[in-house]
């Protein structure tokens, strides 16, 4: 297989690899998440350059963190300050042969949750700590970040350096926090792991919709924490949220790739075995304590889920947990969600008055859903030249190039 021929599957064996190898070597080198990272890319490169001629090894996985093993011997070497760091590398690379991954798959999920806390630790600012679990967890682009973050690449650039290089110099331990501690990052962590969903769920950037492998990435991420963390209502919120809102995924693209709006959907295509789980989990949350932000957006998915048709949907309910979650967590985006669901209970003027009071909000400045919704609303209203002027602004707004597509079909069609 040529290097042109065997890039693109290396490059999915790094996104769903580099989470496992960077948690299992920054465990190795005491908690060094920047170094961890540094190594786990040497040996990336290194497969770009020995695979083509050798073939793609049976576990993937493993390779490179054995690489990567070597690559942090050798270093340590040459470095005689870390001499003992060394000596135990040396050890537990068991002389090159590769570890048997299939049975340390628990081990590799320990790990990988306390990277998930090391990125979440409270020495480094919130925003950080989000940025740094979507790089490192996440495997996301800096650009995909900055776009999750409707913010500029330089500045997610500039923030990672500085959370890494903060953690080394506060030296921070690679070990799971205490039951109080934990709870004192939950926020950032789960924050993290649904933005981790979202990039999956609805692609920021390139030509798909969905990149399934995040979603299934954040789902892990969520099951574990519920695994570790049993009696924390927001995580059972989280896990259900995500639950349901995967099980669209069947019926969110048409045949020819194109974006399928929800209330467009072939609800027999919905999986409802993820229905049923994130009912479950709602359930449990519900059990708990009062629904946080994350258990009311869940309520909100639960609505759409247990409606058969698009029809047969509770606007009214789904408004009243929008009113609810607006008093939580009072941000321009969820007011932006309660304006449409304002207006598909009581009519789209209802809800274009509440979509005027974000006209000049900054931090929609560049979101293309703002213009979208208006857009949506002018046209129920029968104001097609203005429908069709934010369709187009929102089009040119969207980096997705499947949502620009079909935001300039909607804007053909306003005449």
């Amino acid at each position: 297989m040529s290097h042109v021929e065997l890039e693109p599957a290396v490059a999915a064996i790094w996104r769903i690899e580099s989470p496992k190898v960077i948690a299992a070597l920054a465990r190795m080198l005491g908690g060094d998440v920047g170094r961890a990272e540094d190594l786990a890319q040497d040996a990336f490169v290194a497969a770009l350059t020995q695979w083509p001629d050798e073939g793609i090894p049976r576990n993937p996985g493993a390779w490179l963190v054995t690489a990567a093993k070597r690559r942090a011997i050798d270093a340590f070497r040459r470095e005689k300050t870390l001499r003992e760091k060394n000596e135990a590398l040396q050890l537990d690379a068991g002389g090159g042969v590769e570890p048997d991954f299939a049975a340390t798959y628990e081990e590799i999920d320990d790990d990988l949750l306390r990277l998930m806390f090391v990125a979440c630790h409270p020495v480094i600012s919130k925003e950080a700590r989000v940025t740094l679990t979507l790089k490192l967890l996440g495997g996301l682009t800096t650009l995909e970040i900055a776009r999750a973050f409707l913010s500029t690449e330089s500045t997610i650039a500039q923030r990672i350096v500085r959370a890494k290089r903060t953690l080394s110099e506060a030296g921070v331990t690679f070990e799971l926090p205490g039951a109080g501690e934990r709870r004192e990052r939950l926020a950032s962590v789960l924050e993290a792991v649904y933005l981790i969903f979202n990039e999956g769920y609805s692609a920021t950037s390139g030509q798909d919709v969905l990149r399934p492998e995040l979603v299934e990435d954040a789902l892990r991420l969520g099951r574990m924490l519920a695994k570790l963390m049993p009696h924390e209502a927001e995580i059972h919120g989280l896990v259900a949220l995500m639950e349901l809102q995967a099980s669209r995924m069947p019926a969110r693209l048409g045949s020819n790739g194109e974006h399928v709006l929800l209330l467009d959907q072939d609800r027999g295509r919905w999986n409802r075995l993820l229905i049923s789980r994130g009912l479950a989990a709602l359930d449990r949350a519900r059990s708990l304590e009062s629904l946080g932000p994350y258990g009311l957006q869940a309520a909100i998915a639960g609505c759409h889920a247990r409606a058969a048709t698009a029809e047969q949907t509770d606007w009214r309910g789904i408004a009243a947990l929008y009113d609810a979650l607006a008093q939580l967590l009072p941000t321009p985006v969820v007011e932006l969600n309660r304006a449409v669901a304002v207006g598909m209970a009581f009519g789209p003027q209802a809800g274009l008055e509440i979509a005027e009071s974000l006209r000049d909000e900054p931090a929609l400045r560049a979101y293309h859903l703002l213009p979208s919704v208006f857009g949506d609303f002018f046209f129920k209203l029968g104001r097609f030249a203005e429908a069709r002027a934010e369709f187009e602004r929102a089009a040119a707004l969207a980096q997705n190039d499947r949502d620009r597509k079909l935001l300039l079909e909607r804007a053909s069609l306003c005449s």
